[in-house]
C-alpha cells in the first residue's frame, strides 16, 4: 500500500508561530532594556505598566519581528541548509511568515505608542533595521559591518534607551545614551563571534561577513578589541563620574576577556562558541554594574 505524504498544514499552529518568533534570541534586548530601567533609578509606581509593556516590546514584538522577517526572507537559503526551520518544513505554511512579520511590526509601534515620542522614535528605529537587516534592496546582512552594526544597536542600545524612557516617562539623561551607545557598540564583536561557525557557507553565498573579508584570525582579533575597547571607555566615564568601585569591576571584567583572547585568534572557529560563551557573560554583566553605577 502507497504511502502518503501529510498535506502541510492550512493555517500555522501557536507552536509553529512561537519557533518563528524564536523566544531564545530575546534574552539580550530584555537584558539590556533591564539594564535600562535600572539605570534610570527608582521606577515610581504609575510607570511599572509601561516597563512591562516595554519589556513586551523588546523581546517577544521588535525581537520577534526581526526574526520573523529574516526567516522570511532566507526561507529559500533555509531549504537548502536548514530544511527542519519553520518555514521551509510547511510548519508555516503559504505567506504566513510574511504575514507574522507584518503583524508584529503594526502591533510593535501601537504598544511603542503608548509609551511616549522617546519610545517610539528608538522603537521605530528598530523596526527599520530589523527590516533592513533582512529585506531587500538592503539586507544589511550580506555585509558584515552593516549587519552587525544594525545588530548590536538594536540588541543592546536601542533596548536601553528604551527602557529608560519608557520607566521615566521623558528623554533618558546624556550620561544614559552614551552608556548605552557604547555597549551597542560592542556588541559589533559579539555579533562578528557568531559568524566564524558560517565561514564557508558565507563564502559561496557571497555573504561578506567580516571573517569572510578580513580572514578569520584577523577578525578574532577584532571582535575581541571591538568589545573590549567600549568597555575601557566605560571605565574611564564611571571613574570621571566618581565610581570608581564600578570602574574596577568593569575593569576586571574587561581584563579577563583580555587575557582569553589570545586563545581564540589561536583557533577562532573551534574557540568562537567558547569565547562567546565566557566573554559575552562578562560583558553583560559588566553592563548591568554599569547600569546601577550610574543610576541616580
Amino acid at each position: 500500500m502507497a504511502q502518503t505524504t501529510p498535506a502541510s498544514p492550512r493555517v500555522p499552529t501557536p507552536g509553529a508561530v512561537l519557533a518563528l518568533l524564536k523566544p531564545v534570541t530575546w534574552f539580550p534586548p530584555m537584558w539590556a532594556f533591564a539594564c535600562g530601567a535600572i539605570s534610570a533609578g527608582q521606577i515610581t509606581s504609575d510607570r511599572w505598566v509601561a516597563v512591562g509593556l516595554g519589556v513586551l516590546l523588546a523581546g517577544p514584538l521588535l525581537c520577534g519581528t526581526s526574526q520573523a522577517v529574516n526567516d522570511w526572507f532566507d526561507r529559500h537559503v533555509d531549504a537548502i541548509n536548514e530544511p527542519d526551520r519553520v518555514i521551509p518544513s510547511g510548519r508555516m505554511p503559504g505567506r504566513w511568515g510574511l504575514g507574522v512579520a507584518i503583524f508584529n511590526s503594526v502591533l510593535s509601534m501601537v504598544v511603542a505608542a503608548f509609551l511616549g515620542l522617546t519610545v517610539f522614535i528608538a522603537a521605530a528605529i528598530g523596526l527599520a533595521l530589523a527590516w533592513a537587516y533582512s529585506a531587500p534592496p538592503f539586507r544589511l546582512k550580506r555585509n558584515g559591518w552593516w549587519g552587525n552594526s544594525a545588530c548590536g544597536f538594536s540588541y543592546e542600545t536601542l533596548p536601553w534607551i528604551t527602557a529608560a524612557a519608557a520607566a521615566l516617562g521623558t528623554v533618558p539623561s546624556g550620561e544614559i545614551f552614551i552608556i548605552a551607545f557604547l555597549y551597542g557598540l560592542g556588541a559589533l564583536g559579539i555579533m562578528t563571534l557568531n559568524d566564524f561557525k558560517s565561514m564557508e557557507g558565507d563564502t559561496k553565498m557571497g555573504i561578506a561577513s567580516l571573517p569572510v573579508q578580513m580572514g578569520a584570525r584577523a577578525a578574532a582579533m577584532f571582535a575581541g578589541l571591538s568589545m573590549i575597547v567600549p568597555q575601557l571607555v566605560v571605565v574611564g566615564l564611571l571613574l570621571a563620574w566618581s565610581h570608581a568601585w564600578s570602574a574596577a569591576a568593569v575593569g576586571a571584567l574587561a581584563f579577563a576577556q583580555a587575557v582569553a583572547l589570545p586563545r581564540l585568534v589561536a583557533d577562532p572557529k573551534g574557540k568562537a562558541i567558547w569565547y562567546s560563551a565566557l566573554g559575552v557573560g562578562l560583558y553583560v554583566t559588566g553592563m548591568m554594574i554599569t547600569a546601577f553605577a550610574i543610576r541616580p
